[in-house]
């Protein structure tokens, strides 16, 4: 009979009405980082500040990664920002709004902090010297933010003329400084929308990145066919597309990133929707996984995700979610 613990978190009631969980290890580590949970809330959807919280307890996911933040306040693209897509995606051409990372520690990471919420920062920059003063300006922040996210492949910015992630000689060098002004991990965060995510991600890895995080949206367009126009606010520039869609790309990144460099930690991110979605990226080489798009329907996704993954691995045995870490390259 499977052994289960009490516990007042993720899991099931028994037929006593008793709350327990099941006795799966789900705590992972990310490099040097240690987390609780091997499911993380993606930047981008989880917002600057404390947001889910209201929907479940931040301390059961293994890290909230914020919104991307630049250096200054930034406005973003024109709505409409938001739009469907074919197959459970959507497309976005948020633009990266934010209010900086000086007013994100002042106004967002308290609450973060406040609600239990272990952080990983996520910046962005147009130039090198943006991503450096973006790092700068964390010097010192809690060290409960455990590690800094560098996007370098956001594709709704000015079109996706500032993807960094598709060369990596661009890439290393935005990661180089980034990592001699940290004094905290950093990830980079990459694109299917290159040559080679493999070549990418060695670059990255030589310039100093602890984990690569794959990965982004990809560049696609939504037309109004009724006003013949454009469906998103920024016009020509398109949006990034997520969500169900997306998850066959990151499988095969992961996989291929994970094939090429096996001692490179990988936060997977994709069309996380389930747990088997999650099992599909670990087992391709993730360490960890993130839930982004699937908030937007479910803002309890992150813990559904955790919950489904925890009784997939019960059901069959698998006592710690390590167990599944780049399985698939054994066979």
């Amino acid at each position: 009979m499977r052994r289960r613990r009490l516990r007042s978190t993720v899991g099931g009631v028994s037929a006593d009405g008793v709350t327990f969980a099941l006795d799966v290890g789900l705590g992972t580590r990310v490099g040097d980082v240690e987390l609780r949970s091997v499911v993380l809330a993606a930047s981008g959807t989880a917002g600057h500040g404390a947001e889910l919280a209201a929907y479940g307890p931040l301390p059961e996911l293994g890290a909230v990664v914020v919104k991307s933040l630049s250096p200054e306040p930034w406005a973003g693209n024109p709505a409409p920002r938001v739009v469907g897509a074919v197959g459970g995606a959507m497309l976005n051409s948020v633009g990266l709004q934010g209010p900086g990372v000086a007013a994100w520690r002042t106004d967002g990471l308290p609450a973060l902090l406040g609600a239990g919420a272990t952080v990983v920062a996520s910046i962005w920059g147009r130039t090198v010297g943006e991503y450096r003063r973006a790092a700068e300006l964390l010097a010192g922040v809690d060290e409960r933010v455990v590690a800094v996210e560098v996007n370098l492949s956001c594709p709704n910015l000015d079109g996706g003329r500032h993807l960094f992630a598709q060369s990596p000689a661009a890439a290393a060098e935005v990661m180089a400084e980034v990592v001699d002004a940290l004094d905290r991990p950093a990830w980079a965060k990459l694109t299917a929308a290159c040559t080679s995510p493999v070549e990418v991600a060695a670059a990255v890895a030589e310039a100093g990145a602890a984990a690569v995080v794959c990965v982004n949206t990809l560049l696609g367009m939504a037309i109004d066919v009724e006003r013949r126009a454009y469906s998103l606010g920024s016009g020509p520039g398109g949006g990034g597309l997520s969500g169900t869609a997306l998850h066959p790309v990151a499988v095969r990144v992961v996989h291929d990133v994970h094939a090429a460099t096996p001692e490179l930690p990988i936060v997977g991110v994709g069309g996380v929707a389930s747990g088997t979605d999650a099992v599909e990226l670990l087992l391709a080489g993730a360490s960890a996984v993130a839930v982004g798009t699937a908030t937007f329907a479910d803002p309890r996704a992150c813990w559904r995700v955790l919950a489904e993954l925890e009784r997939w691995c019960a059901d069959r045995d698998v006592t710690a979610v390590s167990e599944l870490i780049g399985a698939v390259h054994a066979r």
